[in-house]
């Protein structure tokens, strides 16, 4: 007899740092995807799961919080849902992660989801750091005093999840509404609970006191909210008075429960290990010293291991190029087939090495809980230049990329914090700036080793890192006194327990960012390098076909000097075509700081993403150079003014440094700070104030150094 499939959505839920993540990674495997909950920017995971062999599971990771009492417009977003306000997402049933180590905190939010009368299963995770801690659960007692089933899971090593699948298909089945509530919540506001309930009669009596409270934010009708609104009124319904006592009254049950159900350790044992490391890594002084260590040891690490593969692709495409070019006719299609299309994916291809090293290491740090000290470690200083120890996280995104590291600044509630964050967030050396970075540290900075392991050019590039940094941090200082927005600010920050990494996890990050690096940032790299490579083909008609004349003529009278001749044909084709005429237009205003015309159009180019500057001068040197067997290091490297001078000098190559450390040379990144700020006006002040900043002290490096 065949079953007919039948596919469920699932709600999974849980406190952060609960391992939610980690089980709904477990549960979907690859079959995820990420989008937004429609009018928020807030991610929307999903991902299928199949449950029995006739059931089928969406599951939605909806964002983690602490109780059903939002604040945060990610808390909103789940929230809505298990209210049953979302008009996409509507969940037959409850998976909700509870972590084992610390369930006085974890039961609050589980006994509120319990008593709003929705199927429900809670998985029991980090119980392996419970052990460690001493901390004993009688599972089956607790399932008594909670009246749901309680499955234990530790998804990290993919251990009870059969047990949980049986779990929800059982709950599915025989799932009857807990005959009492966690707590009499009919003592909290009896009459206005029952008024509720006669207008809506399908809710539960917890489900009509969040109707009290906030039904203004429910997609409900006028007329029902003018009626919801009278029984407020009717009652003296005070939403403060009814919220506290409700989590008092919570947190004395929970005592209960965890006396029937949990033998906890006496609190004067030693400490466990985590507290021990924590006494370290939150020193005061070797904390600080620690942190410095491991961001020396990352951008050593990026040097270090791409090195060789960085090395074996460009030779591999130089090869290709001169190979290519030996054998194919001269045209236009070979041209823009060798020095558009080839130079271009050299350019992304190239760094692919890099970034994945460094999102491997990053996801590391995340995965250990390391990332979160370096956020409690920096509280302090955030407070003295106006933000706080949330500002840090979206500051570290923006070291990946500062488009989703503005979007996570909706976590912080204090306005001013958070306007602060985002204008200065795109001053953190984002991935796009890593290959811009690389080239110009390999062209002006020997790669010298100190002591045999130290190298230079990974000092300079963590001394950039550190120099977008510092600058943030002067900015900030600086906005603080200009903004004056009032608002008190708290820091409240979980320490997640220190983990070995999912070395699955590192190198599934690795491979997805280097897939968005070459898919996303390449497509634009690809369309910029062939328009580049038409720009420098192609130039006003009368003067590229005098050009050509007179160089036909001096090769026919001077047959021996025919190389040398070519070769000066094609670099004044290229100074006098569309591309050229544009960089030097631009010379003027940035021939102070060093640069000359193709820098200049570079600069143009990576307005659109900041990556796009190896790209453009890889089309730029590869269209005006004969040596196809050249690196793009190489040729710039050899490139010259028509004095005869280097262009690329240390002072050029540290001027060219620091302006793409403080420019603001990302059009996306404008776009999402005009959607969060809703304003103009914040972006246009970002993009002057940047760009103003990076050629003052681009011009100052420069006439310092030349």
């Amino acid at each position: 007899m065949e079953t007919t499939a039948h596919t469920i959505q699932i709600a999974l839920v849980g406190n952060p740092n609960s391992g939610k993540t980690s089980l709904f990674n477990a549960l979907t495997g690859l079959n995820q995807k990420v989008g937004n909950f429609p009018g928020v920017t807030v991610d929307k995971k999903t991902g299928l799961c199949a449950i029995s062999p006739g059931i089928t599971a969406t599951i939605i990771d909806l964002p983690g919080t602490y109780s059903l009492y939002p604040r945060r417009e990610d808390e909103w977003v789940a929230y809505r849902v298990l209210m049953g306000q979302d008009k996409e997402v509507k969940p037959e049933l409850v998976v909700l992660v509870a972590d084992a180590s610390n369930l006085k905190r974890n039961l609050l939010f589980a006994s509120q989801i319990i008593d709003l009368k929705v199927p429900t299963v809670v998985a029991l995770t980090m119980q392996d750091i419970a052990k460690q801690k001493g901390i004993e659960i009688d599972v089956q007692q607790m399932e008594r005093e909670l009246g749901v089933v309680i499955v234990p899971v530790n998804p990290r090593k993919n251990k009870g999840l059969t047990q949980l699948k049986k779990a929800i298909v059982s709950t599915l089945h025989l799932y009857s509404a807990p005959s009492r509530d966690f707590i009499a919540t009919t003592t909290l506001a009896g009459d206005a609970i029952n008024d509720v309930k006669e207008l809506i009669p399908e809710l539960s009596d917890y489900r009509a006191v969040h109707y009290l409270i906030n039904h203004e934010s429910f997609a409900l009708d006028n007329q029902l909210q003018d009626k919801i609104e009278l029984v407020e009124k009717k009652n003296n319904f005070n939403h403060t008075k009814v919220q506290a006592e409700e989590i008092l009254q919570r947190y004395q049950r929970i005592k209960s429960v965890m006396q029937q159900s949990v033998k906890e350790p006496d609190p004067k044992q030693k400490q466990i290990m985590a507290d021990r490391l924590d006494n370290i890594f939150l020193h005061r002084v070797w904390g600080y010293v620690i942190l410095l260590g491991v961001l020396f040891l990352l951008f050593q690490s990026v040097f270090w291991f791409a090195q060789f593969p960085m090395d074996g692709i460009e030779w591999s495409f130089a090869k290709a190029a001169n190979w290519f070019s030996s054998w194919m006719p001269e045209a236009w299609w070979s041209d823009l087939f060798i020095n558009g299309i080839l130079a271009g994916l050299s350019g992304i291809l190239v760094f692919v090495p890099q970034i994945m090293i460094l999102f491997g290491l990053i996801t590391v740090l995340e995965d250990s809980g390391y990332m979160a000290r370096i956020s409690f470690l920096t509280d302090r200083i955030m407070r003295k230049v106006g933000l706080n120890g949330k500002s840090v996280m979206p500051m570290i995104s923006g070291f990946a990329c500062a488009v989703p590291a503005i979007m996570s600044t909706r976590n912080i509630e204090n306005k001013k914090e958070r306007l602060l964050t985002i204008l200065i967030t795109p001053l953190m050396s984002c991935s796009a700036r890593l290959p811009v970075y690389t080239i110009l540290i390999s062209l002006v900075i020997p790669n010298k080793y100190y002591g045999g392991f130290l190298s230079l050019q990974g000092l300079v590039m963590m001394g950039l890192y550190l120099l977008g940094l510092v600058m943030a941090l002067i900015v900030s200082y600086v906005m603080k006194q200009i903004i004056r927005i009032k608002e008190k600010s708290f820091f409240i920050l979980e320490l997640p327990l220190y983990r070995p990494p999912r070395w699955k996890n590192v190198i599934v990050t690795m491979v997805e960012k280097a897939k968005i690096f070459v898919f996303d940032a390449g497509k634009v790299i690809m369309m910029i390098s062939m328009l580049l490579w038409a720009l420098s083909s192609f130039g006003p008609k009368d003067r590229m076909s005098t050009i050509a004349q007179q160089y036909e003529q001096q090769i026919k009278q001077q047959p021996g000097k025919a190389a040398e001749l070519n070769k000066e044909k094609k670099a004044l084709l290229l100074e006098n075509s569309y591309a050229g005429i544009v960089g030097r237009s631009l010379q003027p205003a940035i021939q102070p700081l060093g640069y000359d015309w193709k820098i200049g159009i570079a600069l143009v180019t990576s307005f659109a993403a900041r990556e796009v500057f190896v790209g453009t001068m890889a089309t730029l040197y590869s269209v005006g150079d004969d040596d196809s067997d050249a690196t793009l290091r190489q040729k710039m490297q050899a490139a010259v003014k028509p004095d005869g001078t280097k262009v690329y000098t240390l002072a050029t190559g540290l001027s060219l440094m620091i302006f793409y450390v403080l420019a603001m040379q990302c059009m996306s990144t404008l776009a999402v700070v005009k959607r969060e700020t809703r304003s103009w006006k914040w972006p246009i002040f970002q993009l002057l104030y940047m760009t103003g900043l990076a050629y003052l002290l681009s011009l100052v490096v420069y006439q310092l150094f030349k």
